[in-house]
């Protein structure tokens, strides 16, 4: 009969834990230096009012930062402005990758070169996106003008900034959500489909009773997503115009960078962030007990 271990001394159980733990070490130090520490350096700035200068000193304002937050006018229209954004380019980004998705996975001729050129965009640096789409919308010898045959300031005209650097965003992120319901597709099993085309079930109807449902969590899953990546969004809208023009396309984390690099008013900026790391965990929340909800049922 085996030996009882006793209290002090280590078990294999145990000894798997501290070896789980070596495993795990690598990871969690790089998300611990990098991630949250960084955060929570950035929300006990926002009680402060530091601001740029190595000479001047810090001092804790308690609330007074997020005070002033309340009553800037320019903050809250930027925020308008970032959900109009994260709205116009996830929802058609959505709808379209949907579209995508569901041809690339037919029995297509040369389907593994439309995959393959399908994610190209989701490859490039949003730095090499924003000057290529830059060059597209220039004035005077951008594609699309010499297209319609225009000379139209799309970025420089207040009426089109906006929608145009969302058909950038749309075009930009669209691969990845192509991929993620790409995935999904391939879980559907193809013998449900031949099921209801025999009982005379249309495109649309075996879309809505066999497709859709087997791949809404994973629909659900990257528009949330893709939402929370949309609203903060920087270096894309950045190289495009700069929040401009007239702050048409200023979004709330152009104005923290703004505030920040700018005007050197690093509190306050810190702020601002704090109000969007709220903004998006009160959305994850929402998300997660939907989640929950639906699969509690």
């Amino acid at each position: 009969m085996a030996a009882m271990a006793r209290p002090g001394n280590r078990t294999p159980d145990g000894r798997r834990g501290h070896g789980a733990w070596f495993l795990v070490l690598p990871a969690l130090i790089p998300i611990l230096v990098l991630s949250v520490g960084p955060l929570l350096y950035g929300i006990a700035l926002a009680f402060t009012d530091s601001q740029s200068g190595r000479t001047r000193p810090t001092q804790w304002i308690g609330l007074l930062n997020f005070q002033d937050l309340l009553q800037d006018r320019l903050f809250w229209e930027s925020f308008g402005i970032g959900l109009k954004w994260a709205v116009g380019v996830t929802v058609p980004q959505f709808l379209l990758a949907l579209g995508l998705a569901l041809l690339l996975n037919q029995n297509l001729r040369f389907r593994w070169l439309a995959r393959a050129l399908a994610i190209v965009p989701w490859a490039m640096p949003e730095i090499v996106v924003g000057i290529m789409w830059r060059l597209v919308y220039h004035p005077d010898a951008g594609v699309l003008n010499e297209a319609l045959g225009t000379d139209k300031n799309w970025l420089g005209d207040p009426a089109t900034a906006l929608p145009a650097v969302i058909v950038v965003g749309v075009w930009a992120g669209m691969p990845q959500v192509t991929v993620a319901l790409l995935a999904g597709l391939a879980n559907v099993p193809r013998e449900l489909h031949e099921a209801a085309a025999v009982d005379g079930a249309g495109a649309w109807r075996r879309f809505r009773t066999v497709t859709w449902p087997a791949i809404r969590p994973i629909a659900l899953a990257i528009s949330a997503l893709s939402f929370i990546w949309n609203l903060n969004s920087f270096a894309l809208v950045y190289v495009l115009t700069n929040g401009g023009p007239g702050g048409r396309t200023r979004l709330p984390m152009l104005f923290a960078y703004e505030e920040a690099f700018r005007y050197g008013q690093f509190g306050y900026a810190a702020a601002m962030g704090c109000v969007l790391v709220a903004v998006v965990s009160v959305l994850l929340a929402v998300y997660l007990a939907g989640r929950l909800k639906g699969e509690d049922r």
